[in-house]
């Protein structure tokens, strides 16, 4: 263990007895300056006959080995660590100053020791052997003095390829593929050499500036109730971060926060395209491991897993989004199996006994990027991934402030996924939807989230602040009465909470205030609704079932002798959670139903009985403060009335042109918005209509060759326009009570 002198030099405690064993001191440098300083602190703390000292190459290395004659020194690894002032959360030694140097001292081993672990590895080279247990132990030992920030693999693909299993598994490999063993090998490096992450100390934290200065628009706020738990599986398994993935800034955001709760640093398992000078080199060099983002070769699936096995072996924490890229809609968007896949795949041919997935959710009060994915959503190309688009963001993160809210759901034992499931593939699908699901569940409701919520529901009318309250209020009480997560833990029902949150969105230019009249208003500013829709969608899946309940409770109006049975609400909801199943995540259907009965007792407790009477449902809905199905559900109804409308209009036979179907979407849309025949311009959406198209293949209605493709694209269409048709009567009701706010913020 290290220690210091009087002289500010760490020493270690006396080496075990030598036994008439010599001792040898290995000196890892980089320079002459680090041998001079290494042979300086052997001379100070050695005046009683001063042991040999070996710097550490090759050569050096070689002649060691080669020594004959019963030689077995004790050897002892040396570095000279350059230790700068401490930052925050980057522990050092007390009396640290910059530029100092800081001698530390690995675990010592004897020569025949380390010669017969090196048999029994089936490597190749016995000095590249004991040059890297040497570089593993100083690592371990320089992590006491410069945190566990820098807690990265050392060698590593000099440790996966020299190992017997390695070459052996290499040769099958070749076999199935049928070519040479020698040519494989060489694309394995290849691959190798892109995608291993090269981590080094400054990349470390230059990284980290570079982190801090991106993100500096933003607080961080941690909820540290999952943290004690994380930290303690940390000590025993290694930990997969799944965040949701909002923004560039994520891994930014993450890694600063983890590493401030005492975390080590994660692989971060990136796409390839961030790969781009010069941040691709120095996130490469800082823990990101770049991947290609589409591949079917069988030698980089293999070397992938071979990686991911060596890292959960070494007990190393990985992090990937698991929706595989930004939501552009503010919604969770669908999980991505790929990589989940590969990590059980790696798990099951590795040491780790486990690994637990940790469910992670990442919140922000205000975000630059949105605008820009608002206006790829109504079909503006998507910038490339580039120096000039970096730089162009970071000049933007100095225009905002705001909030980041970082929570971490119940991790999960992906060995348990393992053993529940015989079929792999339901494993890791369980797995990543019951992340997802996690991820929701975890995620805050915030100010903004309301706010947004409020206006959409209104469009193009203005609000009074005391028709703004008679909205927000009686949603913040929702949320009080589910007990659902806020940010930061804030009272949503309190009035000042919400009111800087109504002007923080004003100087953010998503809502307008007029003053010019007798009293402020307050309306969404143009083209902010896709905007304000993705804030409010952060925290949408709280509120779609509240939605669903009151569409299926007002379609019972419509029962022909006026009276329907709980089956038929039931069917009515089993019709919705299969309109929608691409847009939220449901769970089971026994769950879903739990959670639907719920709701609809919340709307009123005494339904069962009250389904026998005429006009029960409209006046139980009217009865209600606040009512969603318009503001969550509508928006989505009209988006997918233009996909079906249009799909009617194209030949059956036809082939779809993807790209041309959106563009004519796009255009009817904004057409019908123009004339007031949309009531919600976040319909006018390509991420909407492509969740439409999606829901219409599944149905079988893109495939010509299907039968009765035209009849059953029409029976689409009116299922979609009966649902709009009740959630455009629950936003008629709304308006008539909006026209009945009295001027004490109540209603009549």
């Amino acid at each position: 263990m290290s220690q210091l002198d009087s002289t500010g030099f760490p020493t270690t405690d006396d080496p075990p007895p030598s036994d008439g064993h010599g001792q040898v001191f290995l000196i890892d440098a980089v320079s002459d300056v680090d041998v001079h300083a290494a042979n300086d602190w052997i001379d100070r703390h050695h005046d009683d006959g001063r042991p040999e000292s070996v710097v550490m190459t090759g050569k050096a290395l070689d002649e060691l080995t080669d020594r004959s004659g019963g030689y077995d020194p004790l050897v002892t690894p040396l570095r000279v660590s350059w230790t700068k002032k401490p930052r925050r959360g980057l522990r050092v030694w007390a009396g640290a100053q910059r530029g100092e140097p800081r001698v530390i001292v690995g675990e010592p081993a004897l020569l025949t020791d380390l010669t017969e672990r090196f048999r029994a590895s089936g490597g190749r080279s016995l000095s590249s052997y004991i040059s890297r247990q040497a570089s593993l132990t100083l690592d371990k030992a320089e992590r006491e003095v410069i945190g566990s920030e820098y807690k990265v693999p050392r060698f590593v693909v000099e440790e996966m390829t020299e190992r017997s299993q390695f070459r052996a598994d290499l040769a099958e490999l070749a076999a199935s593929v049928d070519k040479p063993v020698s040519a494989v090998n060489s694309r394995v490096h290849e691959i190798l050499d892109e995608m291993v992450a090269t981590e080094n100390k400054r990349a470390v934290e230059l990284w980290g500036q570079l982190g801090a200065f991106f993100s500096r628009a933003y607080r961080v706020e941690v909820d540290t109730d999952r943290v004690a738990e994380l930290r303690e599986l940390d000590k025993s398994f290694p930990l997969v971060f799944l965040p949701n993935h909002r923004s560039y800034l994520d891994p930014l955001v993450l890694r600063p926060a983890l590493l401030e709760q005492g975390f080590p640093l994660n692989h971060v398992m990136g796409g390839i395209n961030v790969g781009f000078w010069p941040i691709g080199p120095l996130a490469k060099r800082s823990g990101v491991v770049l991947i290609q983002r589409k591949f079917s070769d069988a030698v980089y699936k293999w070397t992938l897993r071979q990686y991911m096995s060596f890292l959960l072996s070494k007990k190393f924490n990985l992090e990937w989004y698991i929706e595989g890229g930004r939501s552009r809609t503010g919604k969770l968007r669908p999980p991505r199996f790929g990589l989940l896949s590969y990590l059980f795949d790696a798990l099951e041919n590795s040491t780790a006994a486990d690994a637990y997935l940790v469910p992670t959710s990442i919140t922000y009060d205000r975000l630059h990027e949105v605008g820009e994915m608002a206006k790829e959503s109504h079909g503006a190309q998507k910038q490339a991934e580039g120096i000039k688009m970096a730089i162009g963001y970071v000049r933007a993160q100095g225009q905002i402030r705001g909030t980041v809210y970082l929570r971490f759901g119940k991790p999960m034992s992906a060995r348990g996924f393992l053993d529940e499931y015989d079929d792999k593939r339901v494993a890791v699908q369980r797995a990543a939807l019951a992340v997802s699901h996690a991820i929701n569940e975890s995620t805050p409701v915030s100010p903004a989230a309301l706010v947004a919520m409020a206006m959409l529901g209104i469009e193009d009318r203005a609000l009074n602040q005391r028709e703004m309250w008679s909205i927000v209020e009686p949603l913040a009480q929702y949320v009080h009465q589910r007990g659902l997560p806020t940010a930061g833990g804030i009272d949503l029902t309190d009035i000042e909470v919400m009111t800087a949150a109504v002007r923080a969105q004003v100087a953010a230019g998503v809502v307008t205030r007029f003053d010019d009249g007798p009293e402020p208003l307050f309306l969404l500013a143009q083209d902010k609704h896709l905007v304000a829709s993705f804030f409010r969608n952060n925290a949408i899946h709280f509120f779609v079932m509240r939605a669903i309940g009151e569409l299926v409770v007002l379609r019972t109006e419509d029962c022909p002798t006026g009276s329907v049975a709980a089956d038929d609400l039931w069917k009515s909801a089993l019709e919705l959670r299969d309109l929608l199943k691409f847009e939220f995540f449901f769970g089971e259907k026994k769950e879903f139903g739990e959670r639907l009965e719920d709701e609809v007792t919340m709307i009123d407790p005494e339904w069962r009985t009250g389904l026998d009477h005429q006009g029960y449902a409209l006046k139980s809905l009217q009865a209600q403060p606040f009512h969603l199905a318009h503001r969550v559900l509508q928006p989505i109804f009209e988006a997918y009335q233009v996909v079906a409308d249009q799909l009617m209009t194209l030949a059956p036979s036809v082939e779809l042109d993807k790209p041309a179907f959106l563009k004519e979407c796009m255009g009817v849309a904004q057409s019908r918005r123009l004339r007031q025949q949309l009531e919600h311009s976040e319909a006018i959406s390509n991420e909407l209509f492509d969740t439409a198209l999606q829901l219409a293949e599944n149905r079988g209605l893109l495939d010509p060759s299907g039968d009765a493709v035209a009849e059953r694209r029409a029976a689409f269409a009116a299922e979609i326009a009966a649902w709009g048709h009740v959630a455009r009567r629950i936003r008629t009701m709304v308006h008539v009570s909006l026209d009945s706010v009295d001027t004490h913020g109540g209603t009549r």
